[in-house]
C-alpha cells in the first residue's frame, strides 16, 4: 500500500516566506487496505480450470523471473475464463489511461504489482490484453517518452504573475537534465507563494500529456502527465475531495503510482493463498 508522502521542503523562487502563520495540511481520512476478491460462485468448471492455470503460471513467473519480467497474453483465453479472471483478480489502487501513441487502459489488480493492460482500438474494442507483474507497465512510460517534448512554447504572460516564469524555467531546466535513476525533482506548489494567475499559467504552459494516473492508496492522488517529457502534476485530495497537496515532479513516473518491491513480494504470497482457495472450489 502506498503511503501518503511527507510534504517536500520547498525550494526555488519565493520559497522562504517570512512572518507567516503555520498552516497544517489536512490529512486524508480514508485509507485503502487489501481485500481479497470475492470467491466466484457457480463458476464454469472449464473456465475455473483455465483461471487456475493462468494464476499458477503467474505465481511461478513472479517467483523465478526478475521483478518486471512476467507477462502473459490473455487474448486467447476463453471469454468465460476471462470474465472469471476479472472477478478473481479484482481491482487495486492505481488506474492508468493513455491516449497516445496507443490507447491504453491499465488497471492494477487487487494484488499490488500485478497489472491488467488493455490496448484499445478506435472503435473501443480490445486489440491486446495481457497481465504484467512489475512496478508499472512499460506501456505507460513508453507513452510519456514517445509524446513528451523537450521544450515548451510559452503563452503570453498575463498580469498578476508572481513566480510562474521562474518556476517554469526551473522545470524545463530540470527536465532536460533529468535521467532515469536520478531522484525526482519536486516543486511543492502548496507551500510556495503562488497566485491563482501563477497556477493557471503553469497549467496552460505545461499543458496536458497523453497519460493520466489515479492512485487511491491514501485519499485520491491524481497524476497528470504534461506536454514536457518526465514532468508530472501530482495532486492529493482528502476524503472530502479537497486538494491538500499540489506538486510538480520531474521523474519518469511518480512514486505514488509505482508498486513497491515489498508489495510485489507480498502479492506472491497472497496469490498463492488465493489459488489454494480456488483449487478448493
Amino acid at each position: 500500500m502506498k503511503s501518503f508522502p511527507i510534504p517536500v521542503m520547498a525550494v526555488g523562487p519565493g520559497s522562504q516566506p517570512e512572518d507567516e502563520p503555520l498552516n497544517y495540511l489536512a490529512v486524508a481520512e480514508d485509507m485503502a487496505v487489501f481485500r481479497m476478491p470475492g470467491t466466484p460462485e457457480a463458476a464454469d468448471p472449464q473456465a475455473l480450470a483455465e483461471v487456475r492455470a493462468v494464476l499458477a503460471r503467474l505465481i511461478e513467473a513472479m517467483r523465478t523471473l526478475p521483478f518486471g519480467a512476467p507477462r502473459f497474453d490473455l487474448t486467447k483465453l476463453d471469454p468465460a475464463a476471462l470474465d472469471l479472471l476479472n472477478q478473481t483478480l479484482g481491482e487495486g489502487e492505481v488506474s492508468v489511461i493513455a491516449s497516445a501513441p496507443r490507447r491504453l487502459r491499465i488497471q492494477e489488480t487487487a494484488f499490488a504489482g500485478v497489472w491488467r493492460v488493455r490496448e484499445m482500438r478506435e472503435d473501443g474494442s480490445v486489440a491486446a490484453d495481457r497481465l504484467e507483474a512489475c512496478a508499472i507497465p512499460a506501456a505507460a512510460t513508453d507513452s510519456v517518452r514517445s509524446c513528451g517534448a523537450e521544450s515548451l512554447e510559452l503563452p503570453p504572460e498575463p498580469a498578476g504573475l508572481m513566480n510562474a516564469p521562474s518556476l517554469l524555467a526551473e522545470i524545463v531546466d530540470r527536465a532536460v537534465r533529468w535521467r532515469v535513476g536520478q531522484p525526482p525533482h519536486v516543486i511543492n506548489l502548496t507551500l510556495l507563494p503562488v497566485s491563482p494567475q501563477d497556477l493557471d499559467y503553469l497549467a496552460q504552459a505545461l499543458g496536458a500529456g497523453p497519460v493520466t494516473l489515479l492512485s487511491r492508496g491514501y485519499g485520491n492522488c491524481r497524476i497528470s502527465g504534461t506536454r514536457l517529457a518526465d514532468v508530472w502534476r501530482v495532486q492529493y485530495f482528502n476524503s472530502m475531495d479537497k486538494l491538500i497537496l499540489d506538486t510538480i515532479e520531474v521523474v519518469d513516473v511518480p512514486e505514488a503510482a509505482l508498486a513497491a518491491r515489498e508489495d510485489y513480494e507480498d502479492s506472491i504470497g497472497r496469490l498463492s493463498e488465493w489459488l489454494e482457495t480456488l483449487e478448493a472450489e
